[in-house]
């Protein structure tokens, strides 16, 4: 489907050198800060615990990291989740607590100062709280009266407290295996392009992709390590789904370029490979534009589940789109394709002897 035509054959090859020059100094960027910074995993790739307290007034973050600094358990995180009264805290594994266990020591720290603003009556449920949470397991199941008083109250005085609403923990073994699993992941889905590749195409195109592919994947995981966002399973899948959608816009202007070779016989390489990128224009105006509609109103009203999962997908979109058309049509120029690569020549009968 077409919306419009344009007729005029744009020189995107005449801007290649200068785009990809570009290009490598950026690939080298991210390579470089993966190299020497890492990423900054989740609690799925790294284990520990993650704790979401909502404050009934603007919570004071300095105070916030003060109280859990005093605890001694290493480094931690703590950032305002969605508005200035949520909270999100991300604690590091510790063997010696029970699951849950250290976000209830967490909150009661926290809440050991009654916060301007709450129902009196939220004391008496903070001290509860702050009784019942260093207790065992064991103990925890005979202290029956803490844990139906924390319920009563707790149901009375829903929104009137600051509370803890969620609570995740993830040990270091479960997380390692998810890095790894990912990792294994991610391999295979690049060999499996690359043979997709070297099997549809000849071998200058499947190179051509290939490198634009991996230009995108390191470029969008270098986004990550560079500004520290965080690296979850989502974002990972995210990735995965970016590989995929630049090996779809590399294989359609391939297609058009092998069909343009056919056609234009009298066209020389760059001119058609210019050619085919602009006949490919309102196609990918009308896909991927619908497409980035979609990723970033997942971005701005997504909510922050959902915002480094949209940001890897919108990132990842905008590259495979300038990768496809100055990474990978550029490089399969720079190999050297030509017609003779995509037209076999009718082979010549013998002659017949008479």
């Amino acid at each position: 489907m077409e919306f419009f035509r344009i007729h005029r054959t744009i020189p995107f090859m005449r801007y290649a050198l200068v785009l990809n020059a570009i290009s490598l100094i950026t690939f080298l960027v991210a390579a470089g800060f993966l190299l020497l910074r890492g990423l900054n995993l989740s609690i799925e790739f790294t284990g520990g615990t993650v704790m979401e307290v909502a404050f009934h007034e603007a919570a004071d973050l300095g105070k916030i990291r003060a109280a859990i600094e005093t605890k001694g358990w290493g480094e931690f995180q703590v950032q305002n989740f969605g508005t200035s009264r949520d909270v999100l805290i991300r604690l590091p594994t510790r063997p010696e607590f029970a699951s849950g266990q250290q976000a209830e020591l967490v909150m009661a720290a926290l809440t050991a100062d009654p916060a301007p603003g709450e129902d009196p009556a939220c004391r008496e449920l903070h001290a509860a709280r702050a009784a019942l949470a260093p207790l065992s397991s064991e103990v925890r199941a005979q202290r029956t009266d803490l844990t139906d008083r924390i319920a009563t109250l707790q149901a009375q005085l829903a929104g009137k407290c600051s509370e803890l609403r969620r609570v995740e923990v993830i040990g270091p073994a479960v997380g390692q295996e998810l890095a790894q699993d990912g990792t294994l992941a991610l391999i295979c889905v690049c060999l499996g392009i690359m043979a997709y590749l070297a099997l549809r195409f000849e071998w200058k195109f499947s190179i051509a992709a290939i490198v634009a592919n991996m230009h995108d994947v390191f470029l969008v995981v270098g986004m990550f390590s560079i500004f520290r966002w965080e690296f979850s399973l989502p974002v990972l899948a995210a990735v995965l789904a970016v590989l995929g959608y630049s090996v779809n816009e590399s294989v359609i202007i391939f297609d058009r370029v092998r069909e343009h070779f056919k056609k234009f016989r009298k066209m020389s390489t760059v001119e058609v490979i210019d050619s085919a990128i602009t006949a490919t224009i309102s196609r990918t105006i009308i896909t991927h534009g619908c497409t980035l509609a979609m990723t970033l109103s997942m971005l701005i009203f997504g909510g922050p589940a959902l915002h480094y999962f949209a940001l890897a997908l919108t990132i990842g979109i905008c590259f495979g789109i300038y990768s496809s058309v100055f990474v990978a049509a550029a490089i399969a120029m720079y190999l050297g394709v030509k017609r003779e690569d995509l037209i076999r020549a009718p082979k010549k009968e013998d002659a017949t002897v008479v």
